[in-house]
């Protein structure tokens, strides 16, 4: 004898699994933007960290100051590589003058991390705890240019990236060269190393 089976659904199991798929694509959908914004923030300050890093081989290599030159644009700074053709360091008058030449084309970060820029969210405090008075998200020098020296050295400084709602920042130690990556915790309200 054969068994006849149900092939439909009732009014309310429809409306209870479409309740249910919409609770759940509520959730998901900030969750999903949120996890964009913080993979692309915290994706830009590991690239600006490794171009950073480059420019330090690169200047070991050459035997010359390299350096990374933030100019103020539109929509964000540009910046690019320019390598010491002098002996005397990375200087704007020698850029000017085509004599610190380039070695790479100009970027943005809006190039390769759509959402992200330089800057410092007003509220946050700046890795040092201070708070902050300016939203710059380059803080390298009244020049803007980070240089890298042969003997592994560079100058000093912190670049701080903000998308929607996160934001990291790159310390650079002046007397290694190196980088650290940093993520502001708000919940904590202090920066954490990534």
């Amino acid at each position: 004898m054969r068994q006849h089976i149900p092939g439909g659904f009732t009014l309310i199991e429809l409306m209870l699994a479409v309740a249910i798929t919409t609770v759940v694509v509520g959730i998901t959908i900030p969750l999903t933007g949120s996890a964009i914004d913080e993979f692309r923030t915290g994706a830009a300050a590991r690239y600006m960290a490794g171009r950073i890093a480059t420019g330090r081989m690169d200047a070991v290599n050459r035997s010359r100051a390299v350096a990374l030159r933030f100019q103020a644009s539109t929509p964000d700074y540009q910046f690019a590589p320019y390598v010491d053709g002098n002996g005397n360091g990375v200087r704007s008058a020698d850029i000017r003058a085509g004599v610190d030449p380039p070695v790479g084309t100009p970027r943005q970060l809006a190039d390769d991390f759509t959402g992200v820029h330089f800057g410092l969210e007003i509220g946050v405090p700046d890795v040092d705890g201070a708070r902050n008075a300016s939203t710059d998200g380059v803080r390298i020098g009244t020049a803007r240019i980070l240089t890298t020296s042969p003997d592994g050295t560079s100058s000093s400084g912190t670049l701080y990236f903000h998308g929607r709602r996160a934001q990291y920042a790159v310390r650079v130690l002046g007397a290694t060269g190196r980088t650290r990556v940093l993520k502001y915790d708000p919940g904590a309200r202090t920066w954490i190393s990534r």
